[in-house]
């Protein structure tokens, strides 16, 4: 939030924008409006006194499997749920950050379908493409950011859910790593399986969000913290994957050609395009909902839809009496075959750092999905099933609007390399480097390990980011140390003999620290560095200072340049 901008403004825009919006079909409930100002004016006291809010005034739809303190949660069953009497875990998370809660969204029903029209509330149509749907199940969401109703939306995503609505209505999904936002709160389409995920505009504001959401949560046994070699940055020349044409026939000419200029996109940039056979997850996928793992959903909601077939969406009724049908054996075999599914998936991505792949095949009417609703609704999540399954992550971005309606592909990323498919998703997006997402240890470098120096491979080639410049307090010296390589030494001065030495932070993962170690040679050393800023943080030091003196220059780089001007 700007200093202009306050959230009740923000508040009060939001609602005048909802009024005159002719989309009544992507609210299930909105909060009053009155209980709305009053949180945004909280907010706006909040920011007065300091308090660091870094959501402060964002307006927010949650999609209504998602629990809000005073909002029933009815997961678009009229006569199922009750009315919140706390929020989820994610709803908390965002409240704390300051975003502003509007209200709960349409979604097919039970989380279960990827069209938008599977709901007794109505059926959405897209926001960017009239008569088109609107993807599913989290519609309402999308639609509300598309419109430009809200700043985010939570949605959920098995299937695809966080994902194929926002390649229909050009908009950006992020998916996590399963678990990295808790669920707790959420009613289940699929337990094991269920992801919180976050709709945004662009990039970097979906990544906000979501960095506040990450983190365990107790109520949600499945919820994790991240993996201690988890990477926080993409490195300057990554490999991405491309499926092989044999794997992209599911595409029109216009579809295949749009795919293949966001490769061009990603290439253009530095990464290094290789071909891989993704059948074998194509295959996998299938298991979601023609395996055992469907009786997940038999679980969640199928006895409440037999008791209660008034309101229930006939199609989503089936599913769930269809699921029943599996025995513990069907699932202790299909369980082997998705172990064996993620090894694949493992091999296949061990070679590279993310997947490119279409979010959705197509982009169909409304009247074609109530022609064919199940085949069609199949066909949607061809690219997008197997994600949960096999333990990945994903950010879906907007790559082109088409005769045929919207179309946009998602960078695919191992599970844990969250940050990873999201600075590859940025590119795509014409965007700078999006919010870190969390995790990390800062490092302190003022000579070779600098951007663009020799030595920077062994910072970015771990998995490491830059925050941004720094500087030492007026303490320290720095010389030029002989070898190979050329690099700076820097140490505490002594009394009064001192100057300030200007370098980079950078954050490492947890597992790049022994490896750095391991390659540091005397008389390098690592130890606190004091910062003007009064943080100490761990910084490259020498134990050695014998070399000419450089402290009134305070700027490796600059040194070097007046060395090459000589």
């Amino acid at each position: 939030m700007d200093n202009h901008t306050t959230a009740v403004s923000r508040a009060h825009a939001t609602l005048k924008r909802i009024d005159a919006d002719p989309t009544r079909a992507v609210w299930i409930e909105l909060r009053d409006a009155s209980a709305i100002l009053a949180e945004a004016q909280a907010v706006d006291e909040r920011v007065t006194t300091g308090e660091p809010l870094p959501l402060a005034g964002l307006t927010v739809a949650v999609k209504n499997n998602i629990d809000v303190e005073g909002i029933r949660t009815t997961a678009a069953h009229p006569n199922f749920g009750a009315v919140a009497s706390a929020d989820s875990a994610a709803v908390a998370r965002l409240r704390e950050a300051g975003a502003i809660i509007i209200g709960s969204t349409n979604m097919d029903q039970f989380a279960t379908g990827l069209v938008g029209t599977r709901s007794p509330f109505g059926a959405l149509e897209s926001a960017t493409h009239s008569g088109r749907i609107a993807g599913g199940s989290s519609s309402g969401s999308a639609v509300a950011t598309a419109r430009n109703l809200v700043d985010i939306a939570l949605g959920t995503d098995t299937a695809g859910s966080g994902r194929v609505p926002a390649a229909l209505n050009g908009i950006v999904g992020i998916k996590c790593t399963r678990g990295l936002i808790p669920a707790s709160g959420v009613v289940p389409a699929s337990r094991t399986y269920d992801c919180v995920t976050v709709f945004a505009r662009d990039v970097a504001t979906a990544a906000r969000a979501a960095a506040v959401l990450i983190g365990p949560n107790t109520a949600d046994p499945l919820s994790r913290t991240w993996s201690l070699d988890a990477p926080l940055a993409a490195p300057p020349t990554p490999t991405v994957a491309v499926p092989r044409a044999e794997d992209l026939t599911s595409l029109d000419a216009e579809r295949v050609e749009a795919f293949e200029a966001a490769a061009r996109r990603l290439e253009a940039s530095g990464a290094r395009l290789v071909t891989v056979d993704i059948s074998g997850l194509l295959e996998a996928a299938k298991l979601l909902y023609g395996g055992a793992i469907a009786a997940e959903r038999a679980a969640a909601y199928g006895e409440f839809l037999a008791s209660h077939p008034e309101g229930a969406n006939p199609i989503v009724a089936s599913i769930a009496a269809g699921a029943s049908r599996h025995n513990a054996v069907d699932l202790v075999k299909d369980t082997e075959r998705l172990d064996q599914a993620r090894a694949e998936a493992r091999r296949l991505l061990k070679e590279t750092h993310a997947l490119l792949i279409p979010t959705a095949p197509m982009h169909p009417t409304l009247a074609e999905v109530e022609a064919d609703p199940v085949a069609t609704n199949t066909r949607m999540g061809t690219f997008t099933n197997f994600m949960n399954l096999l333990d990945l992550c994903g950010v879906a971005v907007p790559a082109a609007s088409t005769k045929t309606g919207g179309f946009g592909v998602t960078v695919v990323a191992r599970a844990f390399e969250d940050q990873v498919a999201l600075d590859l998703a940025a590119i795509l997006t014409g965007e700078s480097s999006p919010p870190r997402l969390g995790g990390g240890t800062p490092l302190a470098v003022f000579g070779a390990h600098l951007s663009g120096e020799p030595l920077n491979g062994q910072l970015t080639d771990r998995g490491a980011t830059l925050v941004g410049p720094i500087a030492t307090t007026e303490s320290y010296r720095m010389v030029e140390l002989p070898g190979d390589v050329p690099k700076p030494g820097v140490a505490p001065a002594p009394q009064g003999e001192g100057a300030r030495i200007n370098g980079e932070l950078w954050m490492l993962p947890p597992s790049a620290w022994g490896p750095l170690l391991a390659d540091v040679r005397v008389p390098l050393a690592l130890g606190p560095v004091e910062l003007d800023t009064g943080a100490v943080v761990t910084g490259f030091l020498s134990t050695n200072m014998d070399g000419t003196d450089i402290t009134s220059v305070g700027d490796w780089r600059a040194h070097r340049r007046s060395q090459r001007t000589a």
